[in-house]
């Protein structure tokens, strides 16, 4: 009975390897899932869009409408530059040192960063519609951005069709890393095509295009959606990980 019950244990402990190297300390999570700093993040939100509506000019040329650029903008900067920086960033990590935390890393910061790309090709026809006459131009910037949605969705399809906990994250990390490698490419579109998505205003080498007032509402709401995206990261990691010791759990059964 000692020898089975130590190799029972022996069993359990090279499954929780191979399921995701989850440690002790990443175990030991307690309190609610998403925790205090959701509920923070949620607030600045909301706090950013009643700044937007009621306590920012309204822009010149496009009236009422430019103030979904708040929401816009904020949520694609958030969605291409660090969610799927990160998950392009730690894909390499992965395949250099092989440390499943960051492959973890990598999907969790995908998954998040796709609901704030989907927020971003909600709000964006929402915005050309009554300044352009139309919800869809089908330009280069519109097409790009949505490939790249279809390709993270495509990711996290791939995750759940493989396996073998080894090779999903070999191949998630490649997708990921060609994924990561789209973000400039649209950033450039701009410049690069004719198309009727305007200039950069914020993100370009000279200063913003804006008033102080829009400035200050800007990057306030900014701050309040990379909040909310460590927070949702936050919560997601804490489910993967509890994740991971399950199907640890599951292989290590006799």
């Amino acid at each position: 009975m000692g020898v089975t019950s130590r190799g029972r244990e022996a069993q359990t402990n090279a499954a929780a390897a191979v399921a995701g190297a989850v440690t002790r300390d990443e175990l030991h999570v307690s309190g609610p899932a998403l925790g205090w700093l959701f509920w923070v993040a949620v607030v600045a939100v909301i706090g950013s869009v009643i700044r937007a509506l009621a306590f920012t000019p309204i822009e010149a040329l496009q009236g009422a409408a430019q103030k979904i650029f708040y929401i816009h903008v904020p949520a694609a900067i958030t969605a291409l530059y660090l969610a799927f920086g990160l998950m392009a960033i730690t894909s390499v990590l992965y395949l250099w040192l092989r440390d499943l935390k960051l492959d973890r890393v990598a999907a969790c910061s995908a998954e998040v960063g796709l609901v704030f790309t989907t927020v971003v090709l909600v709000t964006g026809p929402l915005w050309a519609k009554p300044i352009w006459g139309t919800w869809w131009s089908g330009d280069a910037r519109l097409n790009s951005t949505l490939f790249l949605w279809l390709i993270i969705l495509g990711y996290l399809i791939l995750r759940r069709a493989v396996d073998d906990r080894a090779m999903r994250a070999r191949y998630s990390a490649v997708l990921a890393i060609l994924a990561g490698l789209l973000v400039p490419f649209i950033h450039l579109t701009v410049y690069l095509f004719r198309t009727m998505h305007p200039m950069p205003i914020v993100l370009k080498p000279s200063a913003p295009s804006m008033s102080r007032e829009m400035d200050i509402t800007f990057f306030l709401s900014l701050a309040s959606f990379v909040l909310l995206f460590v927070a949702l990261l936050r919560a997601r990691y804490r489910l993967a990980v509890l994740s991971d010791a399950l199907d640890a759990d599951d292989e290590g059964a006799p």
